[in-house]
């Protein structure tokens, strides 16, 4: 059996290491490292994929979220909702512009963004929600557009997990996650779903207007070179990776699926246990592209199951095992424990597994005998 890894970024670039390698040779050669002919054709590339009418690629997914939300033009104390389940970057960027991070509580099910947790939180002060498609699942984005809309409030997707995941409208209309918010941002950290070799970022938005402030904002304020009419940051792309993005991208539907997949398959094999809980997906399956692949561990000790994949090589992890309210950087007095049950609960019970698009049978069979046999 192959070494089991979390993700498994090796054994997929020998599958594109040919194109990727002359890719990265015809940039050296050409010497063009920044903003590059490969930034412009990845930037098309995923504008296609997407949907959307402009993506402004960026130096790394953190950056994302702050153009976002510079270009949407709020101001420091402007009240911004996000949820309290998810990675630091969220609600980081929206303390680094001054304004007012409002932590809600999630979903028990999806671990996604409570739209009535949204809608409770809501005051005269609040501007924007930043829904988060966390482990790869789409939010209640129709839910949250219709809260958006009622409140005249601005929503920005954090797409960093879910790209290629698509949102079912009540309609039957499809849409890629990132497109149907007033602005989308995502993450391109190497394992993510669509991930480079280093770090990268972009922004999405069909807003011409909103997209004409965000490429200014991602280079200094500049649209002719020393003419700064907005102000600014340097967060650009490096056209060494627009060239790994390129060549993944053409395989993104094809990782997802694998990565769907390995889903099925470990859901086969623990679903019935009844100290497990796995995943559940929302609407159609092609909602949820598991970026992440999380269980609830009921009634077990969750910390001496880590320790016990460990110990038989298993990488696993906790995504996350301490609430963004409880962080010390964004402890509030505002805080009610008992707005964030939903959160206090899984941060004691999630485990995430290996999870990527290389898995195979008899890396999931060993992993899922070796998790029941400690349960068990």
């Amino acid at each position: 059996m192959r070494k089991i890894q979390m993700v498994d970024l090796q054994t997929q670039y020998q599958f594109i290491k040919p194109q990727v390698d002359a890719g990265i040779q015809e940039v050296l050669s050409s010497a063009q490292y920044i903003n590059g002919p490969a930034v412009k054709t990845f930037q098309t590339n995923l504008e296609q994929y997407l949907g959307v009418k402009h993506v402004i690629p960026c130096a790394n997914g953190t950056d994302a979220l702050q153009i976002a939300m510079m270009g949407l033009g709020l101001k420091p104390g402007d009240e911004v909702i996000t949820a309290d389940f998810t990675f630091a970057a969220t609600v980081e960027v929206i303390a680094l512009l001054g304004l007012s991070p409002v932590l809600v509580d999630v979903l028990p099910d999806s671990f996604n963004i409570d739209p009535d947790a949204i809608e409770k939180a809501i005051t005269p002060n609040t501007k924007a929600i930043v829904p988060v498609h966390l482990f790869g699942q789409v939010a209640d984005m129709e839910r949250i557009m219709e809260i958006a809309t009622k409140h005249k409030l601005y929503v920005i997707e954090d797409n960093a997990q879910g790209i290629g995941a698509n949102f079912t409208a009540k309609d039957g209309t499809k849409t890629k996650t990132g497109g149907i918010g007033h602005v989308g941002s995502t993450s391109f950290f190497p394992s993510k779903n669509l991930g480079c070799y280093g770090d990268g970022g972009a922004i999405f938005t069909n807003d011409d207007d909103l997209a004409h402030i965000i490429r200014g904002v991602v280079n200094h304020g500049m649209y002719t070179r020393y003419h700064h009419d907005v102000v600014g940051v340097n967060s650009r792309l490096d056209s060494l990776q627009a060239v790994v993005l390129n060549e993944k991208l053409k395989l993104l539907d094809y990782y997802n699926e694998r990565r769907k997949w390995a889903a099925i398959r470990y859901t086969q094999l623990l679903n019935d246990h009844p100290k497990i809980e796995t995943p559940v997906t929302s609407g159609d399956c092609d909602s949820h592209v598991y970026h992440q692949y999380t269980l609830k561990i009921i009634g077990a000790d969750r910390d001496a199951l880590v320790q016990h994949l460990q110990q038989n090589d298993i990488p696993c992890g906790v995504y996350y095992p301490i609430p963004l309210h409880l962080q010390k950087a964004y402890a509030d007095s505002r805080y009610n424990e008992a707005n964030f049950t939903v959160t206090n609960q899984l941060v004691k019970e999630v485990i995430s597994l290996p999870m990527h698009s290389e898995l195979d049978e008899e890396q999931i069979q060993f992993i899922c005998a070796t998790l029941r046999s400690f349960l068990d």
